[in-house]
């Protein structure tokens, strides 16, 4: 049975940075290790690429999740920040190096408490602020995913629309990808794209390789092609 969890990109939590915070979370350990530096061939058609230390930071942090039962709750976290680094005033701050170390810390502290991120989420950032990694938080995000999605044999669907589908027709597209991959899970994301005028799209596979097109554009696209041979 599809296990339904439909994120849409419309949602972005609003963060008031403030200077004036003093109070640390208690944190759980994060070990990152590193593998020896691969020599790449360059990228192949279609291969998501990551480098050796992105790849150790969401290794580690997935490591965690999973000692503390935590694997889906830190994934909503991770969905969480990417909406809040989407702001690059977010990233250019906290990696800016003339800002001071305590009030990056600051910042973290608020992001945490703000999305209610789970412990070792919040030590997460503050592990890439210390080893002066958080620029790299962006690609350690997507590869986390990709770690996740190993780990629970989960599909990634990207559902776009001209308005937004009901929850129905949205668990009916899970079911349908559910069935064409095999997965055991199936995590839906919503966009919405007004360039398609009616219908709706659905990518999944790896790196979104593959397309079911039901667009009215895509529809229009055809007849003209149709029209021109």
């Amino acid at each position: 049975m599809a296990s339904l969890q439909s994120t849409p990109t419309s949602l972005r939590p609003k963060l008031h940075l403030s200077s004036h915070l003093t109070t640390h979370r208690t944190l759980l350990p994060l070990t990152v290790r590193f593998p020896h530096r691969r020599r790449g061939s360059g990228s192949s058609g279609g291969v998501r690429m990551s480098s050796p230390v992105s790849e150790s930071y969401a290794t580690a942090l997935a490591d965690v999740a999973k000692a503390h039962n935590t694997l889906e709750p830190t994934c909503d976290d991770i969905e969480k920040l990417e909406k809040t680094f989407s702001d690059p005033k977010v990233l250019d701050l906290l990696a800016n190096p003339t800002v001071e170390l305590r009030k990056k810390r600051e910042v973290i502290e608020l992001i945490s408490e703000s999305l209610s991120l789970l412990p070792h989420t919040s030590n997460f950032l503050n592990v890439l602020i210390d080893s002066d990694r958080i620029d790299l938080v962006k690609e350690i995000m997507k590869e986390f995913e990709a770690v996740y999605n190993k780990m629970t044999k989960t599909e990634v669907v990207v559902v776009k629309s001209v308005v937004r589908l009901d929850s129905q027709h949205l668990a009916q597209v899970a079911k349908h990808v559910q069935r064409l991959t095999g997965a055991r899970n199936v995590r839906v994301r919503t966009v919405i794209d007004e360039r398609l005028i009616a219908g709706f799209t659905i990518r999944y596979g790896g790196s979104g390789s593959k397309l079911i097109d039901m667009s009215v554009k895509k529809r229009l696209e055809d007849i003209t092609t149709l029209c021109t041979t």
